[in-house]
């Protein structure tokens, strides 16, 4: 899907656009990046590592437990949001129709972009994340959607205002970038867990939990937005040992749990725990004009 995606796309080196030839993506100023054996290219610049990527474990356990359908009302409840709210189709500057263009930011698997892509049968999807081996994953989520490694808090490497929709599924928000990428009219989606998600995980399992200030925190990175629309997603999971231990494996707190300590509290689970999964989604617009690359 690199092929179908590379128009979109900008050198995060120059800004430049980008071309696909033999093997990798190279702008005019001749950068390259190199496409790996698995459809994806990484797009990040110089040589230290993020530190906050997921790691293949984390991945492996979101895979599973997405694979599993415990957040397939999630993922419906966000495709209905886009559905909705999703601007018109556009005409290129050649005068042809097309489909809308989604962002999926902080893409992780993939699994929330594919969704959004099977109700927009129209529409072509750009997937990032920071961690490479949750890129690869999104590589072939979808037949529609391309995946390349990119950092949020960094210039992205897509051009200006070409994107119709963002999503954003528990990633963090960066709300110039998202301004600049979205043509003026776009939707961002955003999605947070609430205050009672994984009740009585959290509290059995101490784990990470929703603090009172998530919404104004959401708000205050998404300055010069506007909101349109706001929405409640709650639901039960009864969930297994092996669940448990995937839900937490797959999030913020497994960088803070001990893996052997984790596995002696979940033992003593009994065989099916029902948890509650709890979301909110906001649908903003973007600002009048987009904010140009510096």
């Amino acid at each position: 899907m690199l092929a179908d995606i590379v128009d979109y796309l900008a050198c995060p080196v120059c800004r430049d656009g980008l071309r696909l030839t033999d093997g990798s993506l190279r702008c005019g100023q001749g950068h390259g990046f190199d496409v790996a054996r698995q459809g994806y290219v990484s797009l990040l610049t110089g040589s230290q590592a993020p530190g906050t990527a997921d790691s293949p474990a984390m991945v492996a356990a979101r895979a599973d437990f997405l694979a599993a359908g415990h957040y397939a009302p999630l993922a419906d409840a966000l495709a209905k949001a886009v559905q909705d709210h999703c601007p018109p189709a556009a005409t290129g500057a050649d005068g042809e129709h097309r489909g809308p263009v989604v962002v999926d930011a902080g893409a992780g698997t993939g699994y929330y972009g594919a969704a959004v892509l099977d109700a927009l049968p129209e529409a072509t999807g750009l997937a990032f994340d920071i961690s490479k081996h949750a890129v690869k994953r999104a590589a072939r989520a979808h037949p529609r959607m391309g995946a390349f490694v990119a950092d949020v808090w960094k210039p992205l490497p897509i051009g200006d205002a070409v994107a119709d929709v963002v999503i954003d599924v528990f990633a963090p928000r960066n709300g110039p970038e998202f301004a600049r990428i979205l043509r003026p009219g776009g939707r961002l989606v955003v999605v947070t867990p609430a205050k009672e998600h994984l009740s009585p995980l959290v509290e059995e399992l101490d784990l990470l939990s929703v603090d009172e200030a998530k919404e104004h925190r959401v708000a205050e990175s998404l300055r010069g937005f506007g909101e349109v629309d706001t929405r409640a997603v709650r639901f039960e999971m009864p969930l297994s040992r092996a669940d448990v231990a995937k839900v937490v494996e797959m999030g913020p707190s497994a960088w803070h749990k001990d893996p052997d300590t984790l596995h002696h509290q979940i033992q003593k689970f009994p065989e099916w725990t029902p948890a509650v999964a709890s979301f909110r989604l906001f649908i903003f617009e973007s600002p009048a004009e987009s904010r140009p690359s510096s």
